[in-house]
């Protein structure tokens, strides 16, 4: 059956036509509603943040249109059709990586950003917080589970030519959440524990040999800022002092939208960016923070149902690891904000500053959109 055929087929079902409008956009209603929501909340504290700064205000709004528009895109392509282009995907993301390296535009001591002249600047590695996942998937949906001793081994070395890659930049928070969204699909797919117990057990050289062959010198004292911030409150230990403070200093209600002090008088760096829920902290207090944090619950709440009702391993496996993968962005950012993990720059999703950062994460929504809706009428024929 050709293309024409499948679409004059689809149009003319009638199973098809008595659908929803949602289900035939392949849109889903609940999961679109809570990133509408989060676009709001976005939206209010970064003019905020930005000291109403309306040309960021724009920029990111171009970014929401740009995210939205390739999140509903990506919804109509079933998730069998992504299967078939994921090694293309995979090869096509890892050579920007290497092109990263050789050309890649420095800013901020770090070369992650690749240039288009006059068109664009992005970050590769952002997008392999999509590819990974769905490399992963590729190479394990296929095949028995839970998965051999030689298909971990694949896995692993699926995952660490990017990973390796992008430490390489620097960037160890990006390489450590892409590491983790591949690691959730070898979960996902029922690893057995055997091999769960020795990583845990590895991991303690592991991490002896990253701090002393691996991790820069800035990074090392991000460590021991976190163990100690009040070791150099001027230096290092500022922008975790300076946080702590603002979200203490918003009590229960908080000071006010526009009213918060630590960012408004630059004593909160980064508060557009990765430190932004400080200063909603500081300005909407505990509540503000509790609601945002409900919000976030509901949207991983919703990727977990997706999952459980995925029809097929790829799709399941996939859904499963950018729910799981944005959980750990929350947390992370979060935690670090707070105090309680080393700052390693992960952006709060969805609500800190950041156009490719955005754009992926909406792209991921995307295709939980599309393991979804297109479930109930997959079939060999279309």
């Amino acid at each position: 059956m050709n293309l024409l055929s499948r679409i004059t087929a689809g149009s003319t079902d009638p199973l098809r036509r008595r659908m929803p409008l949602w289900q035939r956009i392949h849109v889903d209603p609940w999961l679109l509603l809570l990133v509408l929501l989060l676009a709001v909340v976005a939206g209010v504290v970064l003019y905020s943040a930005s000291s109403k700064d309306m040309g960021m205000l724009y920029r990111q709004s171009a970014a929401w249109a740009v995210g939205l528009a390739a999140m509903l895109v990506i919804a109509q392509f079933q998730p069998r059709f992504m299967q078939r282009w994921t090694p293309l995907a995979y090869l096509g993301g890892t050579l920007l990586l290497l092109a990263v390296l050789l050309v890649g535009t420095e800013a901020k001591g770090a070369q992650r950003w690749l240039t288009i002249p006059g068109v664009m600047r992005f970050q590769p590695s952002e997008l392999m917080k999509l590819v990974m996942p769905m490399a992963v998937a590729w190479y394990l949906g296929s095949r028995s589970m839970p998965p051999s001793f030689k298909h971990v081994c694949g896995t692993l070395l699926i995952l660490a030519l990017p990973v390796l890659l992008i430490l390489k930049q620097p960037d160890l928070g990006t390489s450590l959440l892409i590491a983790a969204s591949g690691i959730f699909v070898l979960l996902l797919a029922g690893l057995r524990w055997r091999y769960i117990l020795g990583a845990l057990v590895a991991l303690v050289p592991a991490a002896v040999a990253m701090w002393m062959f691996v991790l820069h010198g800035y990074q090392k004292q991000r460590v021991l800022t976190f163990l100690n911030p009040e070791s150099d409150p001027l230096g290092a230990g500022w922008n975790i002092i300076q946080s702590k403070a603002a979200i203490g200093s918003g009590g229960v209600y908080g000071k006010g939208w526009l009213h918060g002090t630590q960012s408004h008088l630059d004593f909160l760096p980064e508060g557009h960016t990765d430190f932004i829920i400080a200063v909603l902290a500081e300005e909407f207090g505990l509540i503000g923070v509790a609601l945002l944090l409900m919000v976030y619950v509901l949207v991983i709440a919703r990727g977990l149902y997706i999952t459980l009702q995925a029809q097929d391993s790829f799709g399941k496996l996939l859904a499963g690891s950018i729910t799981l993968t944005f959980f750990v962005y929350v947390f992370v950012n979060i935690g670090m904000v707070s105090g309680l993990l080393p700052v390693v720059g992960v952006p709060l999703p969805l609500i800190s500053y950041g156009g490719t950062s955005l754009v992926t994460l909406l792209c991921g929504f995307g295709i939980l959109m599309s393991v979804h809706t297109h479930r109930k009428w997959m079939s060999p024929t279309v």
